[in-house]
């Protein structure tokens, strides 16, 4: 990490030429710009800088669509503000001469972007702060590796691509050193640009890995988790390889991103933890049941796209059913740890989550058991697949009906919000739709 006096000696001298200026948009992407570092001191620093606001109302392609309030043809597309967070300032070890600092988004008048994923998680922060609570997190991001470039693999239609390992290398230390210079190099480069690393493992899919970092503060671990997934990706492209994070991309495990959530009060002292049944206390028992009361209607902000649907099979490791149990990886929610390093592992969302998005909706779970007092059932013993409970959403298009007619979400989020967020996903649903899929041409070209 860098501070502002720090960058200002580094230009001074010239080991210091660039400047990124970045948001984390609806898809959890970076974008923003590549600065002149004297440009960002002499202007920016002080005026900051301009982007258009389609960037929070387009598909995944960049396409603009229709149905977003903020920002349409009507409006004209005109420009938000990116006000950058000297707070997030730090040096990207893998550009030369590069560092990059994260924005806040608000219009010309002041007022902050309410759809911003950043803007949404601090709301519900500082719903916490209010009460003289802050939350910790740590989010366990998994992604496959593959042998041929990004361009290569764009160029074979993202067909019969080449995995990094070609067997199950969970835990595996041998699996793990087939590629440990690309693991070392985005370790280390991680560990540059200000971020703790505690880990590598390999995982359960063909050339699948996982790096985990330490828990931080819930807006601090979401800005490095959206740099941290950038950055992997530029450095596997140095490297000549290329990751994906999509939550199921191919027929095998697919890539989750388990997030840990713990409660503090300002003086440091745990929330969750307590004498009562499983370890925890009183707030803790109704921080999980809103956990379980609304994960349901919240499962738009742990899913956000068709695709991350495909990972709920049974028997997968990926969570079919509502349940939460102690130290039980078949359950939807997993309490794991003790006294202060007691905290509950939501295995909902898969690698494609916007973090932001994902950490505010815990959060406001949590808060909205703790504000109602709500029982806590049982944990659950067994294997939570055969349980016959209530399921999560196994379709997007069943997580935004719940999404569109939830309280939880509106009393938490807001009606701009919840229609912001909706809209994004009917957009997903219509391409969905629209798609002629190999799937039905290898059934059908002959045979219908």
């Amino acid at each position: 990490m860098l501070t502002l006096d720090q960058l200002r000696a580094d230009v001074e001298v010239g080991a210091v030429d660039t400047v990124v200026l970045a948001f984390t948009d609806m898809q959890g992407r970076l974008q923003g710009k590549r600065l002149a570092a004297e440009f960002f001191l002499g202007e920016v620093l002080t005026h900051h800088a301009e982007g258009c606001n389609y960037l929070l109302a387009v598909d995944v392609e960049m396409n603009t669509v229709d149905g977003y309030a903020m920002s349409s043809w009507e409006r004209g597309y005109g420009d938000f503000v990116l006000v950058p967070d000297l707070a997030t300032l730090r040096r990207v070890p893998w550009h030369e001469a590069t560092v990059l600092v994260l924005a806040d988004l608000e219009w010309f008048d002041g007022a902050p972007v309410a759809a911003s994923p950043r803007q949404i998680l601090k709301r519900q922060t500082g719903r916490l702060e209010s009460i003289g609570w802050r939350a910790k997190v740590g989010t366990e991001l998994e992604f496959v590796v593959f042998r041929e470039s990004y361009e290569e693999a764009w160029g074979k239609a993202y067909r019969e691509l080449t995995p990094a390992n070609q067997y199950n290398v969970d835990y595996s230390i041998l699996g793990t050193a087939r590629i440990e210079p690309l693991l070392r190099r985005i370790r280390l480069g991680m560990a540059g640009a200000g971020m703790y690393v505690e880990s590598a493992k390999g995982e359960c899919n063909l050339g699948q890995h996982e790096i985990a970092f330490r828990f931080d503060e819930a807006v601090v671990t979401c800005d490095n988790h959206a740099i941290y997934k950038t950055g992997a990706k530029e450095i596997a492209a140095q490297e000549g390889m290329s990751i994906t994070f999509m939550a199921k991309p191919n027929e095998r495990e697919g890539n989750s991103c388990h997030i840990h959530i713990s409660l503090r009060s300002d003086s440091g002292e745990p929330v969750l933890a307590g004498d009562g049944p499983y370890g925890l206390s009183k707030l803790g028992e109704h921080f999980v049941a809103g956990q379980l009361a609304a994960m349901r209607e919240l499962t738009l902000f742990f899913a956000p796209n068709v695709n991350s649907y495909k990972r709920y099979v049974p028997g997968s490791f990926a969570p079919t059913t509502v349940k939460w149990g102690v130290d039980n990886r078949t359950c939807a929610l997993r309490l794991v740890g003790r006294d202060a390093s007691l905290r509950v592992e939501n295995r909902t969302p898969g690698g494609d989550v916007n973090p932001y998005l994902a950490v505010a909706a815990l959060i406001a779970a949590g808060l909205h058991g703790i504000d109602r007092e709500l029982p806590l059932e049982s944990a659950y013993q067994g294997n939570a697949y055969a349980s016959g409970g209530e399921t999560v959403p196994h379709t997007l298009r069943h997580a935004l009906e719940l999404w569109d007619k939830s309280e939880i979400a509106r009393a938490a989020f807001g009606d701009e919000v919840v229609a912001h967020y909706a809209n994004n996903a009917r957009v997903e649903l219509a391409a969905y739709d629209a798609a002629v899929t190999d799937w039905e041409r290898f059934r059908g070209f002959e045979r219908f």
